[in-house]
């Protein structure tokens, strides 16, 4: 007898549909598995055969020979355990009904029969709603996921017999869940800009910079709240959209970085990798290619503390990613793209002690050990930063002052209202969402400044000797500076506050 299963599997952060094709034929016992799978597919006969068994069902006595469709494709892991057993025992008569056709089945299999977690359920979801199935049959553990995507059933099991029983008609209640009520309870943060003392024109140039979508460097002496106002920078971004939402938490599924009790991402990411972190951990790879830190701070943040002690040649794999807000990672077998549209907040030392110019202490680096320091950082990653932004030490009054700051909710409604004329302005373009998305062509057309702000600008690029990109990149910043004061026109202050951010005591790059 010949039956069909259909289950789904991933490519990069992308399902798409298997179909698990069982013959059954009463001849000498013989397990034939053909269709490229992997040793975790291979292994799968030895876990079903256990699992059948121990749960009370007759294991069939017979030649079975299965095909993993589509058979160009190799097939990873051991999500495809449980629709393998259910093509075993339904093309051997053992279960007699098919109304499995409409579900994608899921799950791997415990030699007692109870069902495992997969990564990953919640890009099948989506695969399964856009391919029109009813819904799917997966562990418990993955149906808060797999739920976020509506319109779909999502049938959550413990083990292989209950699956067999809902198979020959016994109800399961699909699992739902509230995405209003998820956002609502994400919204809470517990942390705060309010909880820093003083540092108010680096709060200022973070709102700036989480106006724009720019990326921020920040230097100053130890203890001055550089990590601080990082970790707090999330809160005033703008909200998540679900759609950023839905594509965020597929990442993380399909690295298996999604907390158990976590039906979705629904604020925005903050990674904050060490500096001894791997290329392949930053961005991404691996004998199976897995998402990287920067695929992880997808519409989040990537923190980066003590970026000088960062391997220089991991710091300049981020210029690609920066630019294009994607990462490709290319193997002799496949070539896979992971999203890499982030935030890059870092935060340095001025010099190897990180007292350099700090007026209460006393510096006693050396002139070409601060020269080697600041050369681990290249210009072209440093022009790829719209601010930088000094971070002097915390005085002694501001720490004592019982005055609070404004609180993140009220910068992050400013921030809001930046956002949404940037989204009305790119409606039309394609991946264009905030001013440090723009491109050169976009930048002619929406950052024109009259003949006060060129005399500015000129003035900055020929006394500092700014690059080409640097002046691209004052035109943005000022582009976002104008949004949040809601001017149609860039004008010479708003040329003005975005010098400021790239014009940092030059001693510090001598």
């Amino acid at each position: 007898m010949l039956t069909k299963v259909y289950s789904s599997a991933l490519l990069g952060i992308e399902a798409y549909i298997i179909e698990v094709e069982t013959d059954f034929k009463k001849e000498f016992p013989q397990f034939f598995l053909v269709g490229l799978p992997d040793n975790a597919v291979k292994e799968a006969y030895t876990r079903v055969l256990s699992a059948t068994k121990n749960s009370g069902i007759r294991y069939p006595g017979g030649k079975i020979t299965m095909n993993l469709a589509p058979a160009d494709v190799k097939k990873e892991g051991s999500a495809l355990d449980l629709p393998i057993a259910i093509g075993v025992l339904s093309a051997s008569g053992v279960i007699r009904r098919e109304n499995y056709n409409d579900y994608l089945i899921l799950g791997e299999l415990s030699l007692d029969g109870s069902v495992r977690p997969i990564h990953g359920s919640l890009p099948i979801a989506v695969e399964a709603l856009k391919k029109g199935y009813r819904g799917l049959i997966l562990p418990r553990e993955n149906a808060k996921e797999a739920a976020t995507v509506q319109k779909i059933e999502v049938i959550p099991v413990r083990s292989l017999r209950e699956t067999i029983s809902f198979l020959e008609n016994e109800d399961i209640e699909p699992f739902k869940i509230n995405l209003a009520e998820l956002f609502e309870q994400a919204q809470q943060d517990i942390v705060d800009f309010s909880d820093v003392r003083g540092q108010e024109h680096v709060k200022r140039a973070l709102e700036v910079a989480a106006a724009g979508s720019h990326n921020v460097l920040m230097i100053g002496p130890p203890g001055s709240g550089k990590t601080m106002l990082a970790r707090r920078y999330p809160t005033i971004l703008p909200t998540l959209t679900l759609e950023e939402a839905l594509e965020t938490t597929k990442i993380h599924s399909v690295a298996g970085k999604l907390p158990a009790d976590t039906a979705l991402i629904a604020t925005r990411p903050f990674r904050s990798p060490h500096h001894t972190i791997s290329d392949a951990g930053l961005i991404g790879g691996g004998a199976y290619p897995k998402p990287g830190e920067v695929s992880l701070a997808h519409n989040g943040v990537l923190f980066l503390d003590e970026l000088p002690e960062f391997k220089k040649n991991i710091l300049e794999m981020l210029r690609q990613p920066l630019e294009d807000g994607v990462v490709t990672i290319s193997r002799a077998a496949m070539s896979l793209s992971y999203p890499a549209r982030f935030t890059m907040v870092a935060a340095m030392n001025p010099c190897p002690c990180g007292y350099y110019s700090d007026p209460t202490h006393t510096c006693n680096c050396t002139s070409s050990q601060i020269q080697r320091y600041m050369s681990r950082i290249s210009g072209p990653l440093l022009d790829r930063i719209d601010i930088h932004v000094e971070v002097p030490a915390v005085k002694y009054k501001e720490l004592a002052s019982e005055a609070t700051g404004e609180k993140s909710p009220v910068i992050r409604e400013r921030v809001n209202r930046a956002r949404q004329i940037q989204l009305d302005r790119f409606e039309q373009y394609k991946n264009i969402y905030s001013n440090a998305h723009m491109q050169t062509k976009l930048i002619r057309k929406f950052c024109t400044i009259d003949e006060q702000s060129n005399q500015l600008m000129k003035m900055a690029i020929t006394k500092l000797g700014l690059s080409a990109r640097a002046y691209d990149r004052i035109l943005k910043v000022s582009r976002t500076i104008a949004d949040l004061e809601n001017s149609d026109r860039i004008l010479p202050q708003h040329i003005s506050e975005a010098i400021q951010y790239r014009t940092l005591d030059r001693k510090l790059w001598v």
